[in-house]
């Protein structure tokens, strides 16, 4: 009678010798000789965990029990490492009538499957733990425990000891240049992890992994300490054990898991600084800014009108909301009666009342110097830019023209008209579309003394009637506040550098809303 025998092996990881499998198969073979067993397959998985089940060779034995009298292997954690997996395998083969045979054991039975099984578990627990002993001696030896990150270079060559390097990185200048460079962009000229994405690609500066870079390769995640914001080697420490990783059940797949701020690993590495204090805690004071969750700031509504939450009571320091559609007030007097200042001020006449006290700080001469110095900036390369656009619209031209005429000339040395009708009519389309546009209209350049004038006749006729969403939104950010008091007096706050984009703020400074700045005190309440 022939027994039908699969014969099983596996070896762990990459680093062990692939001849294992063979060296387990040669065991096999004799141990069937010698019990009249017949080889009639075999199956593998190599460089393969056995606390997985969701393996290539595991797989194909499972789908084939019914083929077989006997799986044979040289021992029962060569099947699988895993207790569950384990006592799964033989349920599964002693209900297709199978046995599982080892060269170790013999004939498996429940008491290998209990104690053999509790045993590997125990084994895997085991290695995990000196493998995260040794990981942890390498950082405290300052130490690489693995990976590489952009910026640095994998030190190569042999030690004073004769054994070659391993687990040290120096600094790849190149790179840290370009790591200096993205977070000075994000932290000090607040561009996003996007914008600073697209620049790099447009300079063709490869990427981390040699491709393009993309957002998220700047951003990462914070809390798990990924992206280039994030790389605390970059300021001199070494961040380890933030992840730990455990494997699903059902899919097998590896799945990773913040660890508890407790049992990080830091470790200084001066030596791997790449950027300076300032610069890094500027990245991180913006970091804490954006960070919605961990701040617990929640988004407000986007305000409605010019002056919404802007204005806070002099008496109370409470908030001054509107009271009717017309009227600003108190709104603890009204709402909670805490506060005694009852005073109220038309809606239409407070918001003309700060246009105007804006107006005055945008008509001065430094105001209308750096407006003229931005038009003649943009203009300058508006031109440039129609200068490219001229350049590419004439080859454009050419190139259709060409074409027109290849068609043209295949017509008159017999093609058949109608097969590049189509063709041609599209073609000539946008011919005389490109010819229409071909002369763009010229940019004329303004002198000083005319868009000084031009500006200033647009701020006299400006008022809130005209303004657009996103203007408002630019004045509210020069408002500090509106402090109305119970005298019918009102004071604003003004930052008048917050109307210059990207230019430091350097102090506040502030304006009366009296008579003459848009308003008389006499009219509050009305």
């Amino acid at each position: 009678m022939i027994i039908r025998t699969l014969t099983y092996g596996r070896y762990s990881t990459f680093l062990q010798n692939p001849k294992s499998i063979e060296d387990q198969f040669r065991l096999c073979q004799k141990y069937a000789k010698q019990h009249s067993l017949t080889i009639v397959d075999y199956a593998h998985d190599s460089a393969e965990s056995g606390s997985a089940i969701h393996r290539t060779g595991i797989q194909f034995l499972l789908d084939n029990l019914s083929k077989y009298d006997v799986i044979l292997c040289e021992a029962l954690d060569r099947l699988s490492r895993d207790q569950a997996d384990m006592a799964f395998i033989y349920k599964l083969a002693k209900f297709n009538g199978v046995k599982i045979i080892t060269v170790e054991d013999g004939e498996v039975s429940e008491i290998h499957i209990g104690v053999k099984g509790t045993m590997n578990t125990l084994f895997l627990r085991a290695l995990a733990d000196k493998t995260r002993r040794g990981l942890i001696g390498k950082i405290a030896e300052g130490k690489s425990a693995g990976g590489k990150c952009f910026g640095y270079d994998v030190v190569k060559g042999i030690g004073i000891d004769g054994e070659p390097i391993k687990g040290e990185l120096k600094i790849n200048q190149e790179q840290s240049r370009i790591v200096r460079r993205i977070l000075y962009d994000y932290a000090y000229l607040d561009k996003s992890p996007k914008t600073i994405a697209k620049e790099l690609n447009e300079e063709r500066i490869p990427g981390p992994s040699g491709k393009e870079w993309g957002a998220s390769t700047i951003n990462g995640n914070r809390r798990r300490g990924t992206g280039i914001l994030n790389n605390d080697l970059y300021s001199g420490t070494r961040v380890w054990n933030r992840l730990t990783y455990v494997k699903h059940p059902l899919t097998g797949k590896r799945q990773s898991r913040l660890n508890p701020e407790s049992e990080l690993v830091f470790k200084e590495m001066p030596e791997l600084k790449i950027v300076d204090d300032e610069l890094w805690q500027a990245v991180k004071r913006k970091q804490r800014l954006l960070d919605v969750r961990e701040s617990g700031y929640k988004p407000k509504r986007r305000a409605s009108y010019l002056l919404s939450d802007l204005i806070k009571c002099g008496g109370c320091g409470g908030g001054v909301s509107l009271v009717n559609s017309t009227q600003y007030g108190c709104s603890r007097a009204r709402n909670k009666g805490t506060c005694s200042n009852r005073k109220t001020i038309n809606k239409k006449l407070i918001e003309t009342a700060v246009i105007n006290a804006m107006k005055a700080e945008l008509a001065t001469e430094a105001t209308v110097k750096l407006v003229v110095k931005e038009y003649n900036t943009q203009l300058e390369k508006l031109i440039a830019s129609q200068q490219t656009d001229k350049t590419n619209q004439q080859a454009e031209i050419s190139r259709l023209k060409k074409e027109k005429s290849n068609l043209v000339n295949a017509i008159k040395q017999g093609v058949d008209a109608s097969l590049v009708k189509d063709e041609l009519i599209d073609v000539c389309s946008k011919l005389q579309q490109a010819e229409e546009t071909k002369d763009l209209p010229k940019v004329k350049p303004l002198k000083s003394e005319g868009i000084s004038k031009r500006f200033l006749e647009l701020l006299n006729t400006y008022d809130s009637s005209l303004m657009s969403k996103e203007a408002m939104l630019i004045m509210r950010d020069a408002v500090e506040c509106v402090v109305l008091d119970e005298s019918g007096k009102a004071d604003l706050t003004l930052n008048p550098y917050a109307v210059v984009k990207k230019k430091t703020r350097h102090i506040d400074e502030s304006f009366r809303l009296v008579a003459g700045a848009g308003f008389e005190p006499t009219t509050f309440g009305l």
